[in-house]
């Protein structure tokens, strides 16, 4: 009988447990209690990396195998986070709106022996937003746990006119390359 490696999520990002779950993956919720900050100025893809790599460090114990991810949204080489406000989140969603911008995500799989980490980018196509759906938008908690302020799998999709490359990206956790990751360190999705 094969035995089944055990997963730490550092994580408590909803999204993130559900789509974990979505391929089978059994897990434990650990988030990392980390300062969201760079050291120094980095690009979408130096700060997630960065970031996943803190968290994952933040949690990990020996013998245990921790996932770690951050998502942004960077547009005109600007990363947007989440917003702390009404104010932030329209002042977003302004800038990203009629516009293209990228949904970059760095992953970290760690263990005491073996550390990954990669990132995943997709671009994502916003319609020209009509001021009231903005207005009403904000209105909703949708926007303010979630990078760039809107959530494509919510009701902030309603702004996506196109995306290319991976959907679960921009939802939070790109899921076809963390589970060929995960399998390397002992962790089948459920088809594997």
């Amino acid at each position: 009988m094969i035995t089944q490696h055990s997963l730490i999520l550092a994580s408590a990002s909803p999204r993130r447990t559900e789509l974990l779950r979505q391929i089978g993956v059994p897990h434990t919720i650990r988030p990392a209690d980390v300062r969201e900050e760079a050291p120094h100025p980095m690009t979408a893809e130096e700060y997630v990396r960065y970031l996943s790599q803190k968290k994952a460090r933040a949690v990990a114990r020996p013998g245990e195998i921790v996932l770690a991810a951050d998502t942004v949204v960077s547009l005109d080489h600007r990363i947007l986070e989440k917003p702390v406000d009404r104010e932030a989140a329209l002042e977003m969603l302004r800038l990203l709106s009629g516009r293209t911008h990228e949904v970059v995500t760095g992953v970290t799989i760690w263990t005491v022996e073996r550390q990954e980490t990669f990132t995943v980018t997709t671009k994502v196509r916003f319609c020209l937003i009509p001021e009231k759906w903005l207005l009403s938008y904000v209105m909703t908690n949708e926007p303010y746990d979630k990078a760039g302020g809107y959530g494509i799998q919510g009701q902030g999709g309603l702004f996506v006119e196109a995306i290319e490359g991976d959907y679960y990206n921009v939802v939070g956790l790109p899921i076809n390359p963390i589970s060929r990751h995960l399998e390397t360190f002992g962790i089948n999705p459920m088809f594997a």
